[in-house]
């Protein structure tokens, strides 16, 4: 009797052809509601402590921009998707992305964008 498995898509780990490419990556790399959510909450920390480190010069809200931006998200990527995190791999496309990810989710175009890269994205309900 054949057992039915179902294996885990393959991980990219050369380089990419162009920035497009890596987008579709990236979506995919963040496929789960919870690791996005995740890095927005640290994005969003991370503008706040960019925000303050430019209206008071203080060093500190530097360390909390790092914090924010890298630790939520990397906690996101072993909880969640079991995977790594392409800030090691590809950090300035990484940093990019994250700005990208975040800013269409703030104006509601994330989940064409995941759809188009072939992530599963549950619709909600209009009322």
């Amino acid at each position: 009797m054949a057992r039915n498995t179902i294996r885990p898509p393959q991980r990219h780990t050369g380089s990419f052809d162009a920035y497009s490419h890596f987008w579709a990556h990236y979506l995919r790399e963040h496929g789960r509601a919870e690791t996005r959510h995740w890095h927005f909450f640290g994005t969003a920390i991370a503008i706040v402590c960019l925000a303050g480190l430019v209206a008071t010069g203080s060093l500190w809200f530097l360390g909390g921009m790092i914090l924010a931006g890298y630790g939520p998200a990397w906690i996101a990527h072993a909880a969640f998707e079991g995977n790594r995190p392409a800030t090691f791999t590809h950090p300035l496309w990484s940093l990019v992305s994250d700005l990208r990810m975040f800013g269409l989710w703030l104006i509601g175009r994330l989940d064409s964008e995941l759809a188009r890269a072939g992530v599963p994205v549950r619709r909600r309900r209009r009322s």
